[in-house]
């Protein structure tokens, strides 16, 4: 009797020691915050209008740095139900320490900024009594939507390991599921077949350290997407076996039912007067519509990606992306103007839909027209950013244009760098003193135009900050920005600057020197470590700087720096000094190519910049008479 007492107090303590940390390979916790334990996933799907989806996840959270990746959401909605729901919480030696259920969740809205959201989640933070701990959960999902299969993406964070990881789909259903494997440096997916399940899975893969420029991990990390060729979404079904049988269904579906031009459309385009070319008019349109509305997340309907009625838009003046979108697309229709409503990834790295895989994806919407000069594209949902332009997240990469015949897979517009330009023109007044006054225009372009556009949301105050930190290099006395204004017509943004300073120069003896660049500047990169990563830069862009220089009277510019000249495969760098009516003239551009490069030439890079830098800290010597 003793023995089997001993017997059962025995397991009951091996069953209350789970997942200690010491059981984590020491590689695993190098430059991690949290490592995945375990991980598994299996996808049923039984019908075209029935899945579930059971999944399980273990994972320790090593210090506070990671407590992101121990919160839990399950999403749910009017379709989608979840249940069985069960998280353990254990301290570093694996016993457990706390049990959750279903009722200690919050239960919220999926956006905090939406106005119509049906998509809702349950949501829990748990509150670690030390450090490491190990969460652990598991819960099943029930859902008539087919549409939508996980990707499997374990790696998705920076500073995250992977100790095992399991995807399964069954399929029960009879229809084709496809599957795309994209396999990267950092690991290799797995994939193993048995009659109609398909097992993926991958493991040991240590946390990769963020480093400046890298790319999002979804580049950089191995993952799975998947795709049904048959589906349902909210009760209505459709056909994903090709771009074009699935550009039908959302023409049908998706945007015929909200696209009525009523009385009250056709009298808001009869009351433009419209004239001239197409461009002419879907400006005037373009125009109207960002004066009318503004943007506030609406997620109803078909699963969030449907939506609501052009009409409520008119009448609330309000939407997000789908809805401003498809009013601005049908108020083009009622004015005999015909346009594509284009779904897209947005994002800083570029992303492309496959033309050989159709899925449902994409997480933004924008507008094509074809016109006599080219291709109109708009972004619909801001009521500053100019005609005809969409911001570098936009840019390089395809959209899904979609008409009543199918989908067009189409690419969006690319920058030169000489289209996406900082431009400074200023005028520096030095004095005997070594003080100078300054009067300075900037202006911004292409991807800079973006860069800068919330300076237009911005109090005076705020503004004064952000501009004095971004592009001013020296200290000043007095300073004010002033004339911000925003050019819808040609996508240009610009401001003046005043400034004074009391020490521009230094004193060298009875002559003076200061620095040919006090503003901008080229950014540095740290290149002390060794590169684990590639480097992108998003955007190609050019800084062209020009400052003309007024010497106080008995002094004359003397020594002027060698001009500098030199290009790379990431850009290219000049600065030229020229004395013309006793004024001195720097001309200063920088130039930067867009790309994502290999790990091996961030040095290089880094180099580049970093003698580009040296030629901006030149000095100026203004000799006494």
């Amino acid at each position: 009797m003793k023995h089997l007492l001993f017997l059962l107090f025995a397991v009951q303590i091996v069953n209350a020691q789970n997942y200690p940390v010491s059981e984590i390979p020491e590689h695993l916790k190098q430059n991690a915050n949290a490592v995945i334990r375990d991980y598994s996933e299996e996808c049923t799907i039984k019908s075209i209008d029935e899945m579930t989806i059971k999944r399980r996840f273990v994972i320790t959270v090593l210090d506070k740095a990671g407590d992101e990746f121990s919160y839990i959401h399950i999403g749910y909605d009017p379709t989608t139900k979840a249940s069985n729901i069960k998280v353990n919480q254990y301290n570093a030696a694996g016993k457990l320490e706390k049990t959750f259920a279903k009722k200690d969740f919050g239960d919220f809205s999926a956006s905090n900024s939406g106005l119509y959201v049906d998509d809702r989640v349950l949501f829990l933070q748990p509150m670690p009594i030390s450090y490491p701990f190990t969460i652990e959960y598991s819960y099943e999902t029930n859902t008539s939507n087919t549409i939508f299969i996980d990707d499997f993406f374990p790696l998705d964070s920076f500073n995250l390991s992977v100790q095992k990881a399991v995807y399964k789909i069954v399929n029960l259903s009879g229809i084709k599921i496809n599957d795309k494997i994209t396999n990267t440096d950092i690991a290799e997916i797995q994939k193993t077949e048995n009659g109609n399940t398909n097992i993926y899975t991958l493991g040991n893969i240590a946390a990769i350290k963020k480093e400046d420029l890298a790319p999002d991990p979804e580049y950089l990390a191995p993952k799975v997407e998947f795709s049904v060729e048959k589906f349902t979404l909210e009760k209505v079904q459709g056909n994903l076996t090709d771009w074009n049988s699935f550009g039908k269904w959302i023409h049908k579906n998706l945007l015929v039912p909200v696209s009525e031009i009523t009385p009250e459309i056709r009298q808001e385009i009869a009351s433009l007067n419209l004239q001239g070319t197409t461009e002419e008019k879907v400006k005037t349109i373009y125009q109207y519509m960002q004066n009318k509305t503004r943007y506030v997340l609406v997620s109803i309907g078909i699963g969030g990606w449907k939506p609501m009625p052009a009409s409520e838009v008119s009448k609330k003046g309000y939407g997000d992306c789908k809805a401003l979108t498809n009013y601005m697309r049908t108020l083009l229709a009622a004015a005999g103007i015909p346009s594509y409503y284009s779904i897209i990834y947005s994002d800083e790295t570029e992303w492309k839909f496959d033309e050989n895989f159709p899925r449902m994806g994409g997480n933004h919407v924008i507008l094509m027209i074809p016109a006599e000069t080219g291709n109109i594209w708009l972004e619909n949902t801001s009521q500053k950013i100019a005609f005809n332009h969409i911001s570098y997240r936009t840019r390089y990469r395809n959209v899904l244009a979609v008409n009543e015949n199918g989908i067009e897979i189409i690419d969006t517009p690319i920058y030169k760098p000489e289209e996406s330009k900082e431009e400074i023109a200023a005028r520096i007044n030095l004095n005997e003193d070594a003080s100078a006054v300054s009067d300075a225009e900037f202006r911004f372009t292409g991807g800079q135009y973006d860069l800068v556009l919330n300076l237009l949301y911005l109090k005076n105050n705020e503004l004064k900050d952000i501009v004095k930190e971004r592009y001013l290099r020296t200290k000043v006395s007095d300073f004010s920005v002033e004339n911000l204004s925003n050019n819808r017509d040609n996508a240009e943004i610009g401001f003046s600057v005043k400034m004074k300073t009391s020490d521009f120069a230094k004193k060298l003896g009875n002559d003076l020197f200061f620095p040919a660049i006090p503003f901008g500047g080229t950014p540095l990169l740290t290149s002390r470590e060794e590169r684990k990563l590639p480097f992108e830069t998003a955007f190609p862009y050019q800084d062209d700087y020009k400052i003309e220089y007024s010497a106080p009277a008995g002094f004359k510019f003397s020594e002027l720096p060698n001009p500098m000249n030199f290009s790379s495969e990431f850009g290219a760098y000049q600065i030229n000094f020229e004395i013309k009516d006793d004024k001195l003239l720097v001309h200063r551009t920088l130039t930067i190519n867009k790309g994502i490069y290999p790990k091996e030439k961030y040095k290089d890079y880094a180099a580049f910049l970093k003698k580009a830098a040296n030629a901006d800290n030149a000095k100026i010597l203004l000799e006494k008479l």
